[in-house]
């Protein structure tokens, strides 16, 4: 896990909840020990000295080793791992994001609070959506060590923060803007060729300890796929089976369905799923998760964009290019305003990257573009 630039605000980094369920290259793990919250807070252990403090805000060793654990947790749900030399740098950036919202928040208006409230139930409703059900969402805020009013806080307080920046710098992004954009580039508002399918998996390592499990008992899951075959091509509903019986927690209570482009899945799936007819049933296919048989629900050739489906998302995404080029001169000037200052030497001596060296590229856009 690589550590980049700073964010707007906390909500960027600490408190990101995947939207979109795992693929089949990228599967949700089912090993929750390694991703639960600890039973106690790393202030009860260590103490709760203040790291860094200013007119309106104070930032304590606690509150940073927590939000430190709860970024980790989410690494862990991911299956990655953040290398011990990137931790200096990774607490600092995180100090500066506490900072960051603790300035903003000062300035909220009540408008303000509301507005961001409204915001962070919409995008916790959106990402209820794109996991398939509450159930999978509560499992990946399980897998996370966070609950569902922990994050609703969070992105609260992150959302109230954006919105102050939104009113303080004056970002008024008009439709013409987006228009503009995507004109002048429609390479980016291309949908390419993608498949909508559906899976079961049954794994060949153990969720628990993420082991290989042993021949005998991967000949007895092929042996279940097997039966699981004959059901689904003699006609069973195919969704049925996959809530049932797959072990990809990520789509299993969505009928075991993805919809992606090529080069999105590992090979294997990815090759079985493109060769099929609608409505065709595939053989066992076999990848480094498992065995998986998929049945496709329909392809979709390659398209451009709407410009209406695509409008809300540039002006969202030039809306954050604008506040990220102005938020750095906009930041400082509110830390010498509150007189910030660092107390720990250790986080004091930790570079942040600069912000100029970071790439410029578009404004970010949702699936459907690139």
């Amino acid at each position: 896990m690589k550590i980049t630039g700073t964010s707007l605000v906390l909500l960027f980094v600490a408190a990101a909840l995947p939207v979109r369920g795992a693929a089949p290259d990228r599967p949700a793990p089912t090993n929750t020990a390694a991703a639960s919250k600890p039973a106690f807070k790393a202030s009860d252990l260590f103490g709760n000295k203040i790291v860094a403090k200013g007119k309106g805000v104070e930032v304590t060793r606690g509150q940073l080793d927590d939000e430190v654990i709860r970024l980790k947790s989410q690494a862990a749900a991911r299956n990655q791992n953040i290398p011990p030399e990137q931790m200096g740098q990774m607490e600092r950036q995180i100090l500066e994001q506490l900072i960051q919202v603790q300035l903003l928040q000062a300035k909220a208006t009540e408008a303000d609070k509301a507005t961001g409230k409204a915001l962070a139930e919409k995008r916790l409703a959106e990402a209820t959506t794109r996991l398939g059900s509450e159930e999978a969402l509560n499992r990946q805020l399980k897998l996370m060590g966070a609950t569902r009013e922990e994050v609703l806080a969070k992105w609260t307080e992150s959302a109230t923060a954006e919105t102050v920046l939104k009113r303080d710098l004056k970002v008024d992004v008009t439709d013409a803007d987006a228009k503009k954009y995507f004109d002048d580039n429609p390479a980016r508002f291309e949908e390419p060729e993608m498949v909508r399918a559906s899976h079961i998996l049954l794994m060949t390592t153990d969720p628990k300890t993420n082991t290989e499990l042993t021949d005998e008992q991967k000949a007895a899951k092929r042996k279940q796929m097997e039966g699981l075959l004959k059901r689904a091509r003699a006609g069973e509903d195919f969704a049925k089976l996959a809530k049932e019986y797959s072990e990809d927690p990520s789509s299993k209570d969505k009928g075991g369905e993805y919809k992606f482009p090529r080069n999105q899945m590992v090979p294997e799936f990815e090759a079985a799923a493109f060769s099929l007819a609608t409505n065709q049933v595939s053989d066992i296919v076999t990848t480094r998760f498992g065995y998986h048989i998929i049945k496709l629900s329909e392809k979709i050739p390659a398209k451009k964009v709407d410009y209406d489906k695509a409008a809300s998302d540039i002006k969202e995404g030039l809306t954050q290019q604008a506040l990220q080029k102005q938020f750095p001169d906009y930041l400082a000037k509110l830390k010498t305003e509150a007189g910030v200052e660092i107390l720990d030497e250790k986080l004091k001596a930790q570079e942040l990257p600069d912000p100029s060296r970071q790439p410029a590229g578009g404004p970010p856009v949702k699936s459907g573009t690139k």
